[in-house]
């Protein structure tokens, strides 16, 4: 059957990065069309796991944090028009090796754009969150606005939002094919046949697989995360544990959450993950995948007990270095992929969701730090 002719632009994947395009574009008064495979809010792809965390001291790149400033005010604004709370101030803390990359980076970030921070010693740690061990040569930069966004809430907010503009949103529906048709891009699904003037794909972790000839650089990568118990949950609570990264030796990555159920804090590892396929996701949860997270937590936090309450899998999908995608294919003109998140996208989406819409309809590229030419036109 055939649901529906035409729009000005289709969505494929109502995730984080969907999800918010979906909202910016029909904020924008664009006719939209979205699909989902699954429903917006699911546990299959990269937008789940119960909080993200958002900063933007980003030690990453200082050319990051006027997008991660309007993504905070997008944050905001999608909090105001849907009544759902998203985003939770914390503070953040960066720990590791004064000389090493994380510390390095966020301090550049801080200084070069001028973000209120503190940097504290092993002693002012040891007072101020003494829930932390700290090596002989770390130190801990504390920023004051980042905290955690709650992904599944999000992802459902923009898309029930983009719905009460005007969207069309077709959940349960399966993208087989994308193939442009001169002026416009023709979509079949398991719903129908379906018509656009543009089309964006921001289907993560299946991007490669629903556009094979694109040639996408795009390498998938299994994640566990895990929720731990905790010995005084009062002393984890938000306004006393602000969200971390940890910088090990070796150049490996730890990063955790204070408590939102009064049981347990979250604790991940960035990247370490093995390649993974999005349709045969290995979601059993063994011992070795929980491994580094309770050796993590019994050499360096302290109250944090040596028991996993529970255990979630999702993917990064990986761009080279670690950037984002606003790219149109040679192969598929009208089309335009939508990130991969990298690992440290979700915080981004919303302000993602809004260039697209610039690009979209207003043809207004994206900044240079977003990636625009990955073998493709922008």
């Amino acid at each position: 059957m055939t649901a529906h002719l035409h729009a000005d632009v289709a969505v494929i994947g109502l995730g984080a990065m969907g999800a918010m395009t979906a909202w910016r574009l029909a904020a924008r008064g664009a006719k939209v069309i979205a699909f989902d495979r699954f429903r917006p809010g699911h546990d299959r792809g990269s937008s789940h796991g119960e909080t993200r965390i958002f900063r933007t001291a980003y030690f990453e790149s200082p050319e990051y944090v006027p997008l991660l400033q309007r993504a905070h005010s997008l944050w905001r604004r999608l909090e105001s028009e849907t009544g759902s709370r998203l985003l939770t101030e914390t503070g953040g803390l960066m720990i590791g090796a004064a000389d090493g990359p994380l510390i390095r980076g966020v301090l550049r970030s801080a200084f070069h754009n001028r973000l209120p921070h503190q940097v504290l010693s092993r002693n002012e740690m040891a007072q101020r969150h003494p829930q932390h061990r700290l090596g002989p040569h770390d130190v801990a930069v504390l920023e004051e606005r980042a905290g955690f966004l709650r992904p599944e809430r999000s992802v459902e907010a923009a898309a029930a939002r983009a719905e009460s503009l005007g969207a069309r949103l077709l959940v349960e529906t399966h993208v087989t094919s994308i193939e442009s048709a001169g002026a416009r891009v023709d979509l079949e699904t398991s719903s129908g046949s379906f018509s656009a003037d543009r089309a964006v794909v921001a289907t993560g972790p299946w991007t490669a697989k629903l556009l094979p000839a694109a040639g996408l650089p795009l390498q998938v990568e299994r994640q566990v995360v895990a929720w731990l118990g905790v010995q005084d949950p009062a002393a984890f609570a938000p306004e006393r544990f602000p969200v971390f990264i940890h910088e090990l030796e070796g150049g490996r990555y730890r990063y955790g959450f204070p408590t939102t159920d009064g049981r347990t804090v979250k604790v991940g590892v960035h990247h370490e993950g093995a390649p993974a396929d999005p349709d045969a996701l290995d979601r059993e949860v063994a011992d070795q995948d929980t491994a580094p997270l309770r050796d993590f937590a019994a050499s360096w936090l302290q109250g944090v007990e040596d028991r996993i309450d529970r255990a979630s899998v999702c993917m990064y999908t990986n761009a080279p270095e670690e950037r984002f995608i606003v790219a149109s294919p040679v192969q598929t003109p009208g089309v335009t992929v939508v990130s991969a998140c990298s690992g440290h996208g979700f915080k981004f989406a919303s302000v993602i969701g809004d260039l697209v819409a610039d690009l979209l309809l207003d043809s207004k590229p994206a900044p240079p730090i977003i990636t625009t030419r990955i073998g493709a036109t922008a």
